[in-house]
């Protein structure tokens, strides 16, 4: 997976932390638990905000 990957990024988190809800994540910590999730293989330079945005957001999604 790639940051581009973003629903399936959320998919995999959505998975890997059931009883966090997304809106309280913090953006340091969500980039940290996307990178940490065992397909992904992003370059953690290549992140910006608004990555996070579409990522935190779909989790959103996901989770409702």
């Amino acid at each position: 997976m790639q940051w581009t990957d973003v629903l399936d990024i959320a998919i995999e988190l959505y998975e890997a932390h059931p009883d966090v809800d997304p809106k309280g994540v913090r953006f340091t910590d969500l980039r940290q638990w996307v990178m940490d999730l065992p397909e992904f293989e992003g370059d953690a330079d290549r992140c910006g905000e608004k990555v996070l945005e579409a990522i935190q957001q779909a989790w959103i999604d996901e989770a409702e």
